[in-house]
């Protein structure tokens, strides 16, 4: 007998490919007009209202306790405040393909960080990975460091590289502190809450008061589109898959996030692919894939 088809999860696993490819374009067509911090903040306003809507419609709003409340603080300030708002600060000066393709290194610092802390066991197989993956960032930097000479490409990576450490330090502090979490959507609230009254802080003191008529309409329709979609559906979408399926297996989705990134580049803002960033590309999901995968007898032992 043939098992159903379980729709819902392949809607859910197909949102989460593609939505959070077009985020990286999202920021970049946000950022052309309106300072980053700000499109953080209102990202993470708008999301934080929609959440809350969806809490008091299910009669689920309610104090989560302060042990759990000082870890969601603490996840927010490394993979909201630091990781998105980083990576978005970043994207004013950096293609939104090269961004997405330094963030999916993430994961190959992700294991390096659980093996020396002792989470994961090492491997040949990991590091294998994290060196194929790593000679990745090689080809991009390949031509030498000139181009770090130039100050906003070379703010653009330090500040993707502050991004990519808060968002590796946050994934390790999951895995630390692992199990499913009752409440995602709460946890989230709280999550999105705290970021947004930081972020708009953050975008007050290095951007000064908003100068809103000067904001392009398409760059408003992107903050919004990445509250929508990237912060609450793209969020609920993963955190279904995750119900059906394994961390692992979900995660694969990532290498599609990048590639969709990289095309929608491309295609819409006209970034420059050469050979050395396909190459690179290539490379680093290799790397990822080689790092995380694990053989079905692996899966039913962990």
């Amino acid at each position: 007998m043939k098992p159903k088809i379980d729709l819902k999860l392949i809607l859910a696993l197909t949102g989460v490919a593609l939505i959070w490819g077009t985020t990286y374009l999202g920021i970049r067509v946000a950022v052309s007009s309106i300072p980053a911090w700000y499109v953080t903040a209102i990202r993470q306003t708008i999301a934080s209202l929609i959440i809350l809507v969806i809490l008091i419609k299910q009669k689920e709003l309610k104090w989560i306790g302060w042990p759990n409340f000082k870890r969601q603080i603490l996840l927010s300030v490394l993979m909201v405040v630091i990781a998105n708002g980083m990576t978005t600060v970043a994207e004013k000066t950096i293609p939104s393909g090269l961004t997405s393709l330094i963030n999916a290194t993430c994961p190959l610092l992700v294991f390096l960080g659980c093996v020396f802390l002792g989470i994961q066991k090492a491997s040949l197989k990991g590091f294998i990975g994290v060196f194929v993956g790593f000679l990745g960032i090689v080809f991009i930097f390949r031509d030498g460091i000139s181009d770090l000479l130039e100050p906003g490409y070379r703010n653009g990576i330090l500040s993707l590289v502050v991004a990519v450490s808060g968002w590796t330090i946050g994934t390790i502090y999951s895995k630390k502190h692992s199990g499913k979490p009752q409440y995602i959507f709460l946890n989230l609230f709280y999550q999105f809450v705290f970021s947004a009254i930081v972020q708009l802080g953050l975008a007050l003191v290095f951007s000064g008061k908003a100068n809103v008529s000067a904001w392009k309409t398409e760059s408003i329709f992107a903050a919004v589109y990445l509250a929508i979609f990237g912060s609450v559906l793209g969020y609920f979408c993963y955190h279904y898959a995750l119900k059906k399926v394994s961390a692992s297996e979900v995660s694969i989705l990532t290498y599609f996030n990048t590639v969709i990134a990289i095309f929608l580049g491309w295609l819409i803002l006209n970034e420059h692919v050469d050979l050395d960033l396909i190459v690179a590309t290539v490379l680093i999901i290799a790397g990822v894939f080689i790092t995380n995968y694990k053989k079905k007898a692996e899966l039913k032992a962990v």
